[in-house]
Parts: C-alpha cells; structure tokens; sequence
C-alpha cells in the first residue's frame, strides 16, 4: 500500500540501540536520513517516540502511578527534542506538538496546526503522549492517527514482526505476514494495547511491525514496502 500520511513510533528503547540509556546517534541519524527521503518523495511523516529510555511508566511503585505517567510524558518530550533535533541536522524541517505547553520548547496540538506544518512540508513530533495518565503512548499515536487522518501506523521495533510467541524463548514459534485486528486483540498478541487496538480497528487504521535494524526498513516501509507484519484494521 502507498502510503500519503504516515505515523511512525519510535520506542525509547529502540533510540538507546544496544546501550539501554540515553541515544545512540548514529542510529537516529540513520533513521533521520531514511526519513528524509520519503519526505523528499512526498510522504508526510508524524512520528511519536516513547520514553523507555528514560523511565517506564512503573519504574517505581513509590510513585503515585498518575506522577510516574507524567515523568513518562516529559521523557517523550525529551527524545522528541533530540531527534527533531537530529532530523533539523539532517536538512529537514520539524515541528514539535504537544497536548501541553512547555514553555518555548513544544507548540500545543492542534488539528489545525498540524494540517499547517504537514502543508509546510515538516516532519511533526506529537510528544507527550495524550496529555492524561493512564494512557500509553500506544494510545498516542492511535489518537493522534486518527485525528490527522494517517493512512498507517509504522511500529519500528528490535523484531521483525508479530510472533505466535516470543521467537527468543519458543523456537518453534513462527511470524504472522498479516493479522486483523480483532485476530491480533483475541490471540492476545500485545502488540498496542487494547484502547489503541479498538481506536486503529474502528477507524481503519492499519499497523505495519517490523525490524528497526534492517538495513533501510523505515525507508521501505515509509514508502508501504513491509518486511514484518501487517495488522489490518478489518
């Protein structure tokens, strides 16, 4: 599939590479660089990252779980920061939204603005998730995919796809090429959490899985080429 509008999640992990913490830069600027060509070619990106290379959200059970969302929120906007950052280094032009001001460093989300900056030809971070605790930034990037009329959801992850279990512990366990999403939510796969699965499933928005570390992955993908899995939302 084609893809014209395009969300693309990038885990906090996935930015830390084999470290754990922090960023691995070159891999962002792959990343970016991979970006940059489909921006070239037309595609319009969004891209919401985590935050787990910071804090998860129950890091610490003597933290109200409403606090620790909130750290969770500030840590997305922290790598949304960073790889806009990166991306500006890379030649392109980025905008930073957020459900919440933040001083200077964020504009606050709006439909409107958004339409704006994807006319103006810029890759857009929505950062912060939704605003409110309790929700994932799994349910982010539906809520946001849904309101900017994303065509897919690019989930870039350390596998290539959706197993029938984990491939690390079970090795006869074998990779799904397509699911629906009521298969995905019944099999109990988790891959997105369940609020994020029924958002996608209700307003047709499919889910491509595949492997961040193959060579051009979120080039091909970005251009509807998946080596992974697809979810379909029918």
């Amino acid at each position: 599939m084609e893809n014209r509008r395009v969300m693309l999640k990038l885990s906090g992990e996935a930015l830390a590479g084999s470290g754990g913490k922090g960023y691995d830069e070159g891999l962002v600027r792959d990343v970016a660089r991979q970006v940059k060509e489909s921006v070239d070619a037309g595609v319009q990106v969004g891209i919401v990252t985590g935050g787990g290379n910071y804090w998860r959200g129950r890091t610490s059970e003597a933290i109200r779980r409403s606090k620790a969302d909130q750290i969770g929120m500030l840590a997305t906007v922290m790598n949304g920061i960073y790889v806009s950052e990166i991306f500006r280094a890379e030649g392109m032009k980025t905008a930073i939204l957020s459900p919440f001001l933040c001083g200077s460093m964020t504009e606050l989300f709006s439909v409107d603005l958004a339409e704006r900056c994807f006319a103006e030809k810029k890759v857009i971070f929505f950062v912060g998730g939704t605003g409110h605790p309790y929700f994932s930034t799994d349910t982010g990037i539906a809520l946001r995919a849904v309101e900017v009329g994303a065509d897919r959801i690019l989930l870039a992850k350390s596998i290539d796809g959706v197993y029938t279990a984990d491939p690390k512990l079970d090795p006869k366990a074998t990779r799904y090429d397509t699911l629906t999403m009521q298969e995905m939510i019944d099999r109990k796969l988790a891959v997105i959490d369940l609020t994020a699965s029924v958002l996608c499933m209700e307003n047709k928005i499919s889910l491509a899985i595949f492997d961040l570390n193959e060579k051009n992955s979120i080039r091909e993908a970005l251009r509807g080429h998946v080596n992974g899995t697809i979810v379909t939302a029918e």
